[in-house]
């Protein structure tokens, strides 16, 4: 039974990879994955391939910079614009979000979903279980919620 020598150079950049990863882990940074997956797929193309150690590296060093470039451009990407005002108030960003009532809102005063959380509800009109309503305003934890035009049942 062979051991860690009888690992082709493939492997050793899949488990260099894993490595990688397993690392990110342990201390987040959103760095370290970028050159695991670089590394797994090295090791992937050098099985398939049998290539030599330069090629290897050259691949290697692409991927990383590949890898590197798409993570920044998707983990760059701003959740809430700047521009929109909202940044650093954080319940006028609940505004036009679309809810669901899990509470009928009787006399002005139900609850609906959001999101994963419930939140405390208030409107001018009385609303079923069940109807989908949309956030017009913020009033210190409570939701100002209307009857949209037309917004298809959930």
């Amino acid at each position: 039974m062979g051991g860690l020598d009888s690992l082709p150079p493939g492997g050793w950049w899949l488990v260099g990879g894993l490595l990688l990863l397993a690392l990110e882990l342990m201390a987040p940074g959103v760095f370290l994955v970028f050159l695991g997956a670089a590394a797994i797929a090295t090791g992937a193309f050098t099985l398939i391939f049998d290539l030599g150690m330069p090629a290897q590296l050259g691949l290697f060093a692409i991927y990383s910079v590949v890898s590197v470039l798409v993570g920044k451009r998707i983990y760059a990407r701003p959740v809430v614009s700047e521009d929109d005002g909202t940044l650093n108030e954080r319940s006028r960003q609940l505004i036009g979000r679309k809810v669901t009532v899990t509470r009928a809102i009787v006399d002005g005063d139900g609850r609906v979903k959001l999101g994963d959380g419930e939140w405390t509800a208030s409107g001018d009109f009385n609303a079923s279980e069940g109807e989908r309503l949309i956030v017009t305003g913020v009033r210190g934890n409570r939701l100002i919620v209307e009857r949209p035009d037309a917004l298809p049942p959930r």
